[in-house]
């Protein structure tokens, strides 16, 4: 069952601000299967010290709302960004974002179904989901990445996928798995 999508927090001064909920129209006729809500700048820090980002890296972000994984990821390493929204809104801002901190030469956002995307090439996985979608999506992961890909939630689990790191950021916590040899 899908959720009722409502309109993303934005951060004011480091305090979040959320404006009264109101449904997000989405082009392709799909919503988002969940809320937006931006993962703080040390949420990401740590996202991407835990899967150990490097050079080379190609980093998908699932749900990448306004691009901060990307954008971060390509002004750490010399990796290859990729995000994944629904939402045209989260990709416009997303492209926005990338273009102020000048890394449109690193990143893409692509208006996509994350249950649909080719996502195949991607060494580093990002999320910030619900346990839910991230046990749907987990047979994707499973089957289409390849053994050694990283991939790191915010917040939430897998299901009985146990992972193999875990951490707490400021009260936040975050999951690491690594896709298993077939």
């Amino acid at each position: 069952m899908k959720l009722l999508i409502l309109a993303a927090a934005s951060l004011v001064a480091g305090s979040a601000v959320t404006p009264p909920p109101a449904p997000v129209s989405v082009a392709s006729g799909q919503t988002p299967d969940v809320i937006y809500v931006p993962t703080p700048p040390a949420v990401v820090e740590a996202m991407l010290d835990m899967v150990a980002l490097r050079d080379g890296d190609v980093l998908y972000d699932l749900g990448s709302g306004d691009g901060r994984i990307p954008i971060a990821a390509a002004k750490r390493k010399q990796v290859r960004a990729v995000g994944i929204d629904i939402d045209p809104a989260r990709i416009k801002e997303a492209n926005a974002n990338a273009r102020a901190a000048g890394v449109t030469g690193e990143v893409t956002f692509k208006q996509e179904d994350l249950f649909t995307s080719d996502f195949s090439d991607a060494t580093v996985v990002t999320l910030y989901l619900l346990d839910t979608l991230n046990e749907k999506l987990r047979p994707k992961l499973l089957a289409e990445l390849k053994p050694g890909t990283r991939i790191v939630s915010h917040a939430f689990r897998m299901g009985d996928w146990e992972p193999e790191k875990e951490e707490t950021i400021d009260g936040r916590t975050i999951y690491y798995w690594t896709v298993p040899e077939r």
